[in-house]
């Protein structure tokens, strides 16, 4: 795909029954969708010249339109032929599918009962939505510090564009911070999705669980996912996920039209480790998060032998400096809270160490958002 900026392509959109050439298809600066958000899209890929799944997209596009009382001037029947026509006018059998549909610039207030809708739809050749470098070693996550509201917040079942606000904040800052993408939890602090995908984790009981779509996207590729699954006789448990839980999953991965199936690396490396050497080596550990305006804390209890107040920077610093001859003499003990300990430095964090009530050790690991 190319770098040119989305304005200065050749080609041709789909815009309102009629196909224009690429560079006239505009709006005016004052159209409701604009400043106000009232518009819904989707987002398919075209396999072979094939869209995936392109009777329930369109259907979900009609769903999310009348979710924010907008009725689309055209059939669901002229929305696929259109689809398929723009296809072949632009020559794609690869590609990448976006139907929108906005209010227009009748009225410039909040009520806009007298706008007209208006619908495009653009095609264009995107390969992969993550680096294919990263996707092939599996991408790293960040944690969001922005929720998935509740459903009594708004639509938050429907693709509308001003839900993806926060989504937009969201993977800035992972990525700012040299993760690919950022897990977001929901207003509840349950773990909820990626920014633009679905979230699937494999746990020890070899099931495939995956958070509840209560407060988020119902994800088409999502359900595929599922009924491969399925098919498979790979059970899918739909439950509600805590943050810590992620600590036992074997595998993590993403699903979604534009990322399609991605690996997870790591989400937050310094909580893996932090957690996993807790539940595996102390007869009893406890994990709590809690997200602030400004950071996040992680407190981790086990009432395993406990590290001396004044050995626990001793216990710490040989492995952070990577010191050979110092290191044997603690026996390995300390190897995850040195890497907790690093991770959290290198992003502007700190961790602390503690008498756990447990009767061993509790760590705190402060991380900013």
């Amino acid at each position: 795909m190319d770098n040119l900026s989305f304005d200065k392509r050749n080609g041709f959109i789909w815009y309102n029954g009629e196909i224009v050439a690429w560079n006239t298809a505009n709006v005016h600066v004052l159209n409701h969708g604009l400043h106000y958000a009232s518009c819904v899209f989707e987002g398919e890929r075209a396999y072979n010249g094939r869209i995936f799944e392109s009777q329930q997209h369109t259907k979900r596009l009609f769903d999310s339109a009348k979710s924010l009382d907008m009725e689309i001037p055209y059939s669901q029947k002229e929305i696929l032929e259109a689809k398929e026509m723009l296809l072949e006018k632009n020559s794609l059998l690869d590609a990448y599918v976006r139907p929108v549909v906005w209010r227009g610039s009748e009225m410039m207030a909040v009520s806009a009962q007298a706008t007209k809708i208006h619908v495009a739809i653009a095609t264009w050749e995107w390969p992969s939505y993550f680096d294919p470098e990263q996707k092939m070693k599996g991408i790293k996550l960040d944690i969001a510090k922005w929720r998935r509201p509740s459903p009594e917040c708004g639509p938050v079942l429907a693709k509308a564009a001003g839900l993806y606000m926060i989504c937009t904040l969201s993977k800035h800052e992972a990525e700012a911070k040299g993760y690919s993408d950022a897990l977001m939890l929901d207003y509840r602090g349950q773990v909820a999705e990626a920014t633009g995908a679905n979230v699937f984790f494999k746990m020890p009981d070899g099931k495939l669980h995956t958070p509840l779509a209560d407060c988020f996207l119902d994800g088409i590729t999502r359900r595929t996912v599922m009924k491969l699954a399925e098919e498979n006789d790979i059970q899918i448990i739909e439950r509600k996920i805590m943050p810590e839980e992620m600590a036992e999953a074997e595998e993590c991965f993403l699903t979604g039209t534009a990322a399609e199936v991605t690996p997870v690396q790591s989400i937050r490396r310094a909580l893996i480790n932090l957690l996993t050497n807790a539940i595996r080596y102390a007869g009893k550990a406890k994990a709590k998060i809690q997200i602030f305006d400004d950071h996040s804390e992680i407190v981790i209890d086990d009432n395993g032998p406990g590290i001396p107040r004044d050995k626990r920077e001793e216990v710490i610093l040989p492995f952070t400096r990577l010191d050979n001859s110092r290191n044997n003499q603690t026996g390995g003990t300390g190897l995850g809270l040195s890497i907790a300990k690093n991770a959290a430095l290198n992003h502007g964090g700190e961790l602390i160490l503690e008498e756990s009530p447990l009767g061993g050790l509790r760590v705190r690991l402060l991380l900013p958002l």
